[in-house]
């Protein structure tokens, strides 16, 4: 007799949860300990839509620094706190260089440029844009004086609002994205320009999608959503269209290409796929060329943006800490225009701007790290191509460093005297083979556009200090400070 199709299909979902148990079970027996996790769906039943940071910060509390959580059926090492991340990130850094799984950019990107690249396409694509933005001024005068410049720009379109209270987002989003532009691009974008605020915004939403619950959705099902219309495609479109407008920039540097002047990071790309042309091994090609230009561009932009606005609502909230570094700039600097080497006699500037990164912690997930070969960790084996996410958050607010961890303090990277303190543990860039390669132009930035900033005006706030909240916005792969308002009230 015929066994009904139901009771078919149940024996052959319990032969797959049960060869799936086996499995797990073997793996789990090596790894650290975590939730356990159910067949095919792993702890997504653990994870609070919306709140995926706070989900792993109760794991860490309950399994110690180092756990193991599952994305479907698929492994994750986590790591947390300042001392572990330096015995993997740090003192194992080779082992753990490679680049875990990001769905929306793996699949416009198709695994090329920096971000998303593993292996020898990405050390030399990392190599090549290090050595291009030196180059081009990254820590040299030449950017300094880019981004005074503009600096000053982003003064006047404040000066512009008289006094009233508008939303910054976008202003420093422009004034940030000039600086990056400059250098891939060779371009200056008025802050009216229709196709620049179009490009911010795609950067802005495409974030605010990974950051999402649905984000956290296609990195689940990424496999099966990736052809399914729904919610889920906003991302990969936001994304699509910036790769987009870098395919229209490539093809216009292109035409105009001189090999003996290079204008941009884009002429420098071209010029080493001309020298490489013969190399059927090469990586320098039209893939590499779009994404890492591509990555250059969110990166340079998003992240200071966000960081400034962060401080400024932090300033907002604390008008004395505000005064405090205007009284500074007044000693320090006067009516000249800022410059980098003040930061070495401003400790107390630079004290708030180190808590405005610690305390914003706007990748506090950090992104994921891969490992190369098998290692060990606190005496659990990690094996080769092991996903392993690195909460930041855990480090910029770790305790054991920073006593009171949720207060914004600036004198806890000062010492009795008043001298900024060396050492501490900060590490907004991430860490290692995979840290940040802009992280130099971003505190530069971070410091001019401030201190200008400031010099010109007093920021105010339309709504009483105290009833300003700086707890994020969202609690998941990224940190969005909360919209508000502000007035930049000229100071002279």
């Amino acid at each position: 007799m015929l066994l009904p199709t139901a009771v078919i299909i149940l024996v052959l979902l319990a032969l797959v949860c049960t060869a799936w148990l086996k499995k797990a079970t073997k793996v789990q027996s090596l790894l650290p300990p975590g939730p356990p996790p159910l067949p095919l769906i792993g702890n997504i039943h653990h994870m609070t839509p919306g709140k995926f940071l706070v989900s792993l910060q109760k794991f860490q509390e309950k399994y110690g620094p180092v756990f193991t959580i599952y994305i479907g059926s698929k492994p994750i090492v986590v790591l947390c706190g300042y001392d572990l991340l330096k015995e993997t990130l740090i003192d194992q850094r080779d082992i753990f260089s490679g680049r875990g799984n990001m769905p929306v950019a793996e699949y416009v990107l198709k695994g090329y440029g920096i971000l998303v690249s593993n292996g020898e396409c990405w050390k030399q694509m990392r190599r090549f844009a290090l050595t291009t933005l030196r180059n081009f001024g990254m820590g040299k005068r030449s950017i300094e004086e880019r981004i005074q410049e503009e600096a000053m720009c982003l003064v006047e379109e404040c000066g512009k609002t008289e006094g009233k209270p508008f939303d910054p987002t976008f202003l420093f989003s422009c004034a940030v994205s000039n600086i990056i532009c400059s250098i891939v691009f060779g371009k200056h974008f008025e802050y009216k320009d229709e196709q620049f605020l179009t490009l911010l915004r795609n950067i802005y939403r495409t974030l605010r999608f990974m950051n999402s619950t649905w984000g956290l959705i296609f990195y689940y099902f990424h496999g099966l959503l990736i052809n399914v219309p729904g919610p889920h495609q906003q991302g990969v479109q936001c994304l699509t269209a910036l790769k987009t407008f870098v395919k229209e920039r490539v093809k216009s540097s292109l035409k105009t290409l001189d090999a003996l002047s290079p204008r941009h990071f884009i002429d420098c790309f071209l010029i080493k796929m001309q020298q490489e042309k013969e190399n059927p091994d090469t990586e320098f090609h039209m893939e590499n060329l779009v994404s890492s230009t591509l990555n250059l561009f969110t990166a340079g932009t998003e992240t200071v943006s966000t960081t400034l606005r962060y401080g400024c609502l932090v300033l907002l909230k604390y008008p004395d800490i505000q005064g405090k570094i205007q009284k500074e700039i007044d000693q320090v600097i006067g009516d000249k225009c800022p410059s980098a080497e003040d930061r070495f006699k401003m400790p107390y500037t630079e004290a708030v701007i180190h808590e405005i990164q610690r305390f914003s912690d706007i990748v506090p997930t950090g992104l994921p790290h891969r490992t190369t070969e098998e290692t060990s960790v606190r005496g659990y084996v990690i094996p080769k191509d092991m996903e392993v996410l690195s909460l930041l958050t855990t480090v910029l607010k770790d305790p054991k460093y920073f006593p009171q961890p949720e207060m914004f303090s600036p004198e806890r990277f000062l010492d009795d005297q008043g001298v900024l303190k060396k050492g501490l543990a900060v590490l907004p860039f991430s860490a290692g083979r995979r840290q940040c390669p802009g992280e130099g132009l971003a505190r530069m930035e971070l410091f001019l556009f401030l201190t200008i900033l400031l010099q010109k005006f007093t920021l105010t706030t339309p709504v009483s200090p105290k009833d300003l909240d700086l707890t994020p916005e969202t609690s998941s792969a990224g940190h969005f400070p909360r919209s508000y308002k502000m007035s930049a009230i000229p100071r002279h």
